[in-house]
């Protein structure tokens, strides 16, 4: 053998992993027989946030530079992927912990107070590396963010807080895709041309529907003055500027455009990677936005309507921050910006060859 023989519990520490397990139930004189399955559970959780974690560091490390390294966007992809499959675990975890039923959980529940899922650093670091900055987050969590952590878990939250996230990494790359705008071409006037065109013939197609009453046509008319809308913010740099002031938009204008070049041309060779990273992003937001709603009913079942161990409102607490504490909202936006095949503008040759195999 070249290297020394190792034993499987001694690799795997199992003797520290299955001693690990401390009820509290116990402690106070009487065990309850589920609050195994719930620090176990939990403690999966957390064992998965750090391979998350170590996935997202590796991520980040590639894309933390002026100048990245197209032979490792496949890596990337291949390492955001894992995260989703990891996600699917957890979102599997949720049945099991919910053959726990209200009264097992009240069996040790008041031991547990004032711990809280508010206190998991890692799933914290998760987001805050993906992108979801303090002033993102939900009210609540803008007020008490910190203030149940120990001290030196809200210094380092503070310390993550200065780093750049994976969406502001990914915000630059985008922003230096070079197709959009060359010297003898302005791909972006061409496509608001081919979107004035869309938006008129939707208004004659509406106004032409001899099926729609008055108030039906009022509707669509009025829908489709919002997707104009839309698009005259995104036509206009110091109104776009704006919004992202407020934090309604996350990523830049250019990494927009960008992204929704990308998405219009997907099928080009040098654009297949980049459109799977986009949508790797997207299935990773969608996951913990299930995982979050699945929790959130999990709680309701348990809970009803009582308030959590750490303080919060429980339930209904986490159903709205399924919804509010997302990070890549922007690019399930980009479907506003998409227009039909047939009113994509033509490039010229020239960029066309460049998208491509060049020995073809």
């Amino acid at each position: 053998m070249k290297y020394d023989p190792i034993y499987y519990g001694d690799y795997l520490q199992l003797d520290t992993l299955l001693s690990s397990q401390k009820l509290k139930s116990l402690e106070h004189g009487k065990e309850a027989h589920d609050e195994t399955l719930f620090i176990i559970t939990h403690q999966a959780y957390e064992l998965w946030f750090k391979q998350i974690i170590h996935e997202l560091d590796s991520v980040h490390k590639i894309f933390n530079t002026s100048n990245v390294n197209p032979t490792h966007l496949g890596v990337v992809n291949h390492r955001l992927q894992r995260i989703v499959q990891i996600q699917r675990v957890l979102n599997e975890q949720i049945a099991i912990i919910e053959t726990m039923t209200p009264l097992d959980f009240m069996e040790f529940r008041d031991y547990l107070v004032p711990a809280s899922g508010f206190q998991s650093i890692q799933f914290r670091e998760i987001e805050l590396k993906l992108g979801l900055r303090q002033r993102f987050r939900l009210g609540i969590d803008q007020k008490f963010f910190n203030s149940r952590l120990k001290e030196e878990h809200k210094e380092y939250m503070i310390k993550l807080e200065e780093e750049s996230t994976f969406l502001e990494l990914f915000d630059a790359w985008l922003s230096r895709m070079p197709f959009g705008q060359t010297e003898n071409f302005d791909f972006w006037q061409e496509y608001q041309n081919s979107v004035n065109k869309m938006l008129e013939q939707d208004r004659k197609i509406i106004m032409d529907n001899k099926t729609l009453h008055d108030k039906e046509k009022e509707f669509e008319l009025k829908n489709l003055e919002a997707t104009r809308n839309s698009f005259a913010i995104l036509f206009d740099e110091e109104k776009y500027n704006a919004l992202m002031e407020t934090g309604e938009m996350r990523i830049s204008r250019k990494a927009k455009l960008s992204a929704i070049f990308i998405n219009l041309f997907k099928d080009e060779p040098i654009f297949q990677i980049p459109n799977r990273m986009v949508e790797s992003l997207l299935d990773i937001d969608e996951m913990f936005s299930t995982w979050r709603y699945r929790h959130a009913i999990m709680v309701h079942r348990i809970l009803g309507t009582k308030i959590g161990t750490g303080g919060s409102s429980g339930h209904d607490y986490l159903k709205r921050s399924t919804e509010n504490n997302r990070v890549f909202l922007d690019f399930f936006n980009l479907a506003t910006f998409l227009i039909p095949k047939n009113f994509i503008p033509a490039l010229p040759s020239e960029i066309k060859k460049e998208m491509g195999f060049h020995f073809e």
